[in-house]
């Protein structure tokens, strides 16, 4: 039916020129941040064979991945529905870098399903990662860019939630459990499902101490005195548990050196990420919304399936919803129309010479092909090139 050819599919969007106009700001002015952070821009393929983007870390991304056949060789293709993987690949692969590199990406994803994070079926990927640096250092400095990304589209208060999956991780190895185990007990504590838990804990898990430490870590949510809490029920844990903390606690100094009224929660029991992270895990949220606007974290072994095993952190928001952001901070003012003037009149042989060097000067210049002024939502005319006395011209030019 001719009616319904115009409709999108659903949880797929499209932006209007002022809507694309604050986008296209928006993403120059956060390229600009990352260069001045010393982080490169690399720009993955919209498509890749199946067995490459669901490598690794792509696995989680299965079932939200569009699947077709190349017609060239008939082997299968998947459409990135997360630029992750592929960053992992190319990092691994083409770039092959011995000591820390820094990249960040940004473009459109197609998602079977929207999820949480971007509320999308066609996301605009926005990310950072940093590889070849295993410290607390790196996971602070991704952190930080992922503030002030937000701070530069005018987020004001914004919280960090905070934890760590080697906790939980060293727990589980320090206690004997199978993998099986391991994940029925993950699938608890991310439901906070106590009762469950304890009688998990009652069947599987020998030991006093250790018993208590798996009870425990449920509850270990809330503020900075978590860590305290924390530090007094692992006491006698495994290195590997007893590292993680101090891992976590380290980051989390090193944040407050740099941000002094950061406002962090810390959860170690959201394991958020689980089968992919290997250390600190975090995620934006921005006052009054229950909902992340961005997230991350740190997983070395991500690049691993490439051949080469690379540490890593890094994270990804969603370009769009960063825009949303920035014009809701901005008010009415969030999309100024640009200064623009127009010629009426383009017979003249010496008019496009004109027109050239203006526009080399950085102005905006637009022609009218009628006599009708030219339709815009983003241009205001405000002055019109003329040719006075054998010499070019801008005058004043008020419209309607």
């Amino acid at each position: 039916m001719i009616e319904n050819r115009w409709i999108l599919p659903e949880g797929v969007d499209e932006l209007l020129p002022s809507e694309a106009a604050s986008l296209e700001h928006l993403r120059r002015k956060i390229t600009d941040l990352y260069v001045s952070w010393g982080y490169e821009l690399i720009v993955p393929p919209f498509i890749e064979y199946l067995e490459s983007l669901l490598t690794g870390t792509g696995r989680e991304s299965d079932l939200q991945t569009f699947k077709l056949v190349d017609q060239l060789n008939g082997r299968t293709i998947g459409v990135r529905a997360d630029m992750t993987p592929q960053i992992a690949r190319i990092e691994a692969h083409r770039l092959k870098r011995e000591g820390v590199s820094r990249l960040f990406y940004m473009g459109t994803t197609l998602r079977t399903l929207s999820d949480g994070l971007f509320g999308s079926r066609s996301p605009m990927q926005l990310g950072a990662e940093l590889y070849g640096h295993a410290g607390a250092g790196s996971d602070a400095e991704i952190i930080s860019l992922m503030l002030a990304t937000l701070e530069c589209c005018g987020a004001e208060t914004v919280y960090l939630d905070l934890g760590h999956v080697g906790i939980f991780r060293g727990l589980a190895h320090e206690a004997g459990l199978s993998e099986a185990e391991e994940t029925a007990l993950f699938d608890m504590y991310q439901r906070k499902s106590v009762p469950e838990l304890d009688a998990f804990i009652g069947e599987h898990v020998s030991g006093r101490d250790m018993a208590q430490r798996l009870r425990g870590l449920v509850s270990l949510s809330g503020d900075e005195s978590v860590l305290a809490e924390a530090a007094a029920l692992l006491e006698g844990a495994s290195a590997e548990v007893r590292g993680a903390l101090d891992d976590l606690r380290e980051i989390s100094t090193q944040l407050r050196a740099r941000h002094a009224d950061i406002r962090i929660h810390y959860d170690l029991s959201e394991l958020r990420g689980y089968t992919y992270h290997t250390g600190v895990v975090f995620a934006a949220y921005l006052d009054g919304s229950g909902q992340e606007v961005a997230r991350g974290g740190r997983y070395d072994d991500v690049s691993a399936c490439f051949g080469r095993s690379r540490p890593a952190t890094g994270f990804s928001t969603d370009l769009k919803v960063l825009n949303e952001l920035a014009c809701s901070a901005a008010g009415a003012d969030h999309n100024p129309r640009r200064e623009a003037i127009l010629v009426t009149d383009t017979s003249h042989p010496g008019v496009w010479q004109e027109i050239s060097r203006l526009r080399s000067a950085g102005e905006t210049v637009a022609c009218a092909l009628s006599e009708a002024v030219p339709e815009t939502d983003t241009l205001v005319f405000t002055r019109r090139l003329v040719l006075k006395d054998g010499t070019w011209k801008t005058e004043e030019y008020n419209h309607g």
